[in-house]
């Protein structure tokens, strides 16, 4: 039995200081329960740092009403764990891992600690399998492939939710594999965990998914536990259950702000704009868990999903993301402003691991040629538009103005596909087929010459 301390000194936004007596040692991220006189319910923390006589703990719950002079602390000699089994598919948690669905109790096979660390670079297998999402501005233009972590780079008002939505409810492994989407809600409005678990269940996507929902109503410390509650339920579900994981984290901004709330609280010295100094160590233990184990048939990928604020790419938040993950999908304002959805700018987003992922026996042989000259036609055509701002369209030679109209097809066909359009990746790259009549056979340099008599049929 752990003793109880009524030694509190301080209270200081979500944290709590106690003073130890002499001989009296607490660990790194061990939980403590602190019991409240007057208050039936003990509240949860862990202790954040632990120095000689003196422990810091941060609050899960908030450190309101709490009295310095009879608060009494318990420290429970283990650090915060998940309870985890094949079971948790299609239940719904809430930011400390307790389920907020009222189903059925949920016996675990095995408690892990949520602190998991990031996969050794020698035990990892290099993404190579296609993950098809059936939105074609991911799968034809930026494919996501197994075991990677790509971040969709947003902005405020955008519909970063709805793509997240359409992504975990469609996405699917090529090959049949054991698939299972785990989301990570941390800071969302009410309406947006309603719209979440609303989405779900209506598509039946919720019976492979697991959902947890942290609210801003919710505790600010429990939004830094969520991401690695989510990680360690994937982790659990990829590598000793062999099922394929996509994981959604949402939002990353949030998660962010949190950190920077509880480093002002511990009197840090802050970094760019106000955020910790180890704001990019922080983030590579979340992001890093994502990969393929040597060995193991499963595998955790990761969308994380953060708004710019004021849309700036350069804010510690993207700007940091970027140097870990490899690439981004970012949503664009001016699309969503022409009511193209979802509004994936594909000339700003970027998937390193693309060429992994396509060809034949993934996804097909004419993808990465295609690709290419997608990019290439729709980046000249947008050069075009901005010309005949400038110099009017009866400026432009033919070519010019065939690219211009490709430009305009390529927003509304291809990018522009609703919100519950499901493609499969033929039907993405068929379309790409079918806009490229648009321009003149000459300007198609991207593609083989067998390509496009085997592909551009008449």
């Amino acid at each position: 039995m752990q003793k109880q301390f009524k030694t509190v000194s301080d209270v200081a936004g979500p944290l709590l200081f106690v003073e130890l007596p002499e001989g009296v040692e607490v660990g790194y991220e061990e939980l403590a329960e602190v019991t409240i006189p007057g208050d039936s319910k003990k509240r949860l923390g862990k202790v954040l740092e632990a120095s000689k006589g003196r422990a810091m703990i941060q609050m899960f719950e908030g450190t309101d009403g709490i009295p310095v002079d009879s608060t009494k602390v318990q420290f429970l000699g283990e650090t915060m764990r998940l309870g985890v089994s094949p079971e948790m598919l299609g239940r719904v948690f809430n930011g400390s891992g307790a389920p907020i669905d009222n189903g059925p109790e949920m016996i675990p096979d095995v408690r892990l600690d949520i602190n998991g660390a990031a996969i050794n670079p020698a035990s990892r297998e290099f993404p190579n399998d296609f993950i098809q999402t059936g939105v074609s501005t991911i799968d034809a233009m930026n494919t996501l492939v197994r075991g990677q972590k790509l971040p969709i780079f947003s902005g405020s008002g955008l519909p970063h939710n709805k793509l997240a939505a359409q992504i975990a409810r469609q996405a699917a492994v090529k090959d049949g594999g054991k698939f299972a989407v785990v989301f990570g809600a941390m800071g969302v409005t009410f309406e947006e965990a309603q719209y979440f678990q609303r989405e779900f269940e209506k598509t039946g996507a919720l019976e492979n998914a697991v959902l947890f929902v942290n609210t801003a109503a919710d505790p600010v410390v429990e939004r830094i536990a969520t991401p690695r509650l989510a990680l360690t339920a994937a982790e659990y579900l990829a590598f000793e259950k062999g099922m394929h994981v996509l994981v959604i984290l949402t939002d990353m901004t949030n998660y962010c702000e949190a950190l920077r709330e509880v480093s002002a609280a511990r009197k840090e010295v802050p970094g760019r704009r106000g955020y910790p100094g180890y704001l990019y160590t922080d983030l590579s233990t979340i992001y890093e868990r994502a990969g393929r184990i040597k060995g193991k048939d499963g595998s955790v990928t990761q969308i994380p999903i953060l708004t710019m604020p004021e849309d700036d790419i350069t804010h510690p938040i993207p700007d940091l993301t970027g140097y870990i993950t490899e690439g981004q999908f970012v949503v664009d304002r001016s699309l969503h402003q022409k009511s193209i959805a979802p509004p994936v700018d594909v000339l700003k987003s970027l998937s390193r691991l693309w060429s992994a992922g396509v060809g034949e026996g993934k996804t097909r042989e004419d993808h990465s040629g295609l690709k290419d000259q997608l990019f290439a036609s729709y980046a000249r055509g947008k050069d075009v538009r901005e010309l005949a701002v400038v110099l009017g369209e009866s400026a432009l030679d033919d070519a010019d103005k065939a690219h211009l109209k490709f430009a305009e097809a390529y927003e509304k066909q291809f990018i522009n596909q609703g919100e519950y359009d499901n493609r499969s990746i033929e039907e993405t790259l068929d379309i790409g087929w079918e806009l490229l009549k648009l321009i003149p056979k000459t300007e198609l340099k991207r593609v083989k010459a067998d390509m496009v008599e085997k592909y551009m049929t008449a």
